[in-house]
């Protein structure tokens, strides 16, 4: 089976955003492209998490033509594709319904640097001006959004996230879900404070190397 390792973390993550309360019933996608071989390993358009299998994970090639697999590719694998194609330095990527990045999302509103943690997805979390879903439309504007973070909010809809694997993707949509849930709760008492860029600099740089050995 074509990146047979690629599809079972498709499916185990897949599992992981309904657990994590990041998407609700099928809604959300998640990817993995293997740059090596060209190929992409992507969530099924429709079918539930907790139902899915590896061979019902979609494979496809770099122009989105499906080389494996028995399901057809998540309706939005157009903006996975502009996205890898922007950014070289992404190999998997996590789209998740939130709610209170989506609740961000509803008001057109960014995410500034509210708490260090943001600096696992960037300075700022942009929000992507609205477009229908599953359109090259949504793919332009989420890539011309998203600059060098490693997510962005798109208006209307939801987050998108990426990273160099999925643990990476997962934890920016992850980190961004809670930065998101205290500047709502910052912004309904008062108006918080934000920490200056040289400063976001300084923690960003300090979480290149977080976890490992």
């Amino acid at each position: 089976m074509l990146l047979e390792h690629e599809r079972t973390l498709i499916v185990e993550y897949g599992k992981l955003l309904l657990e994590r309360r990041l998407v609700a019933g099928t809604s959300g996608n998640l990817s993995v492209f293997d740059r090596g071989n060209g190929c992409i390993a992507i969530s099924p358009s429709g079918l539930a998490y907790e139902r899915t299998q590896p061979e019902d994970v979609a494979v496809v090639d770099t122009a989105g033509t499906v080389v494996d697999g028995l399901r057809r590719p998540s309706s939005e694998l157009a903006m996975h594709l502009a996205l890898y194609e922007k950014r070289p330095d992404a190999c998997a990527i996590v789209h998740t319904h939130s709610v209170f990045a989506t609740t961000l999302a509803c008001l057109d509103c960014s995410l500034p640097a509210v708490h260090y943690l943001l600096g696992f997805a960037g300075k700022v979390v942009r929000c992507a001006p609205y477009a229908t879903f599953g359109t090259p439309e949504l793919a332009g504007s989420a890539c011309a959004a998203i600059g060098d973070s490693q997510a962005v909010l798109l208006a209307h809809h939801g987050l998108l996230a990426c990273g160099a694997d999925l643990a990476e993707a997962f934890n920016a949509a992850e980190q961004v879900e809670y930065c998101a849930e205290i500047y709502w709760r910052a912004r309904a008492v008062g108006t918080p404070s934000v920490i200056p860029d040289g400063e976001m600099d300084r923690i960003i740089e300090k979480f290149a190397d977080y976890g490992r050995r």
